[in-house]
């Protein structure tokens, strides 16, 4: 058994019968979107707890070896081709780790949420799309579906139940919005229910989005 990540663990209110496991992009770390649970309108929602992980560090190919905390490694700006699979489904088992803690907990999955930015996004989908239960939703922020010819195969009848929120900077130099809206229309394609919304921002988060988020957990979990 591999070590359970480190987290950041906030509830937004006590007893918490919800649970938001976000993920953070490459080189940031668990701190990264706790500011985000305070700009978020929760108003009406059950209690929740955000769990916000860590990473762990490793040398990533694209930024000339450098360690940094990252869920996978990055070996080309091609995002498409030469994807680090073995890195890939290593941290995908990490998350389950965190969804079966949570279990424990007493959340059971329907009432889980997997969200992430970047690289957290590429594993909120790798994770999610593989589900044997259905999640209360997955949240993209800013990513792609990776390896997504595995995901076509791999992904369970489950997981199609699983709502997708979907959502992307038109601007965005890191991962073109083209590719976004290729792995929207996949999931589409495969059955999944997305809703999808583009913001005129690059790799980053805005205000509208915000509210788009706050709008759409209200929508999953009431």
């Amino acid at each position: 058994m591999s070590t359970l990540l480190e987290t950041i663990d906030i509830e937004s209110a006590p007893d918490a019968s919800v649970a938001i496991i976000w993920m953070h992009g490459l080189g940031a770390d668990a701190n990264d979107f706790v500011p985000m649970v305070r700009e978020l309108d929760l108003r009406g929602l059950p209690a929740i707890r955000f769990v916000f992980p860590n990473a762990d560090t490793m040398p990533v190919t694209i930024n000339g070896g450098h360690v940094m905390r990252s869920w996978y490694d990055i070996v080309a700006t091609d995002l498409g081709r030469h994807e680090d699979e073995a890195g890939l489904r290593a941290s995908q088992l990490k998350v389950e780790a965190l969804i079966a803690r949570e279990v424990a907990r007493g959340i059971p999955p329907n009432r889980i949420i997997l969200a992430g930015f970047s690289q957290g996004c590429a594993m909120t989908l790798q994770t999610g799309l593989r589900q044997t239960e259905k999640l209360a939703g997955l949240m993209c922020l800013s990513g792609y579906v990776p390896i997504a010819d595995l995901a076509v195969k791999e992904h369970t009848a489950a997981s199609l139940a699983t709502p997708i929120f979907m959502v992307h900077g038109r601007m965005d130099p890191v991962i073109p919005v083209a590719r976004a809206e290729q792995s929207r229309d996949l999931l589409k394609q495969l059955g999944y229910q997305v809703e999808w919304h583009e913001y005129p921002m690059q790799h980053s988060v805005c205000q509208e989005e915000v509210a788009h988020i706050g709008a759409w957990l209200k929508r999953v979990l009431l």
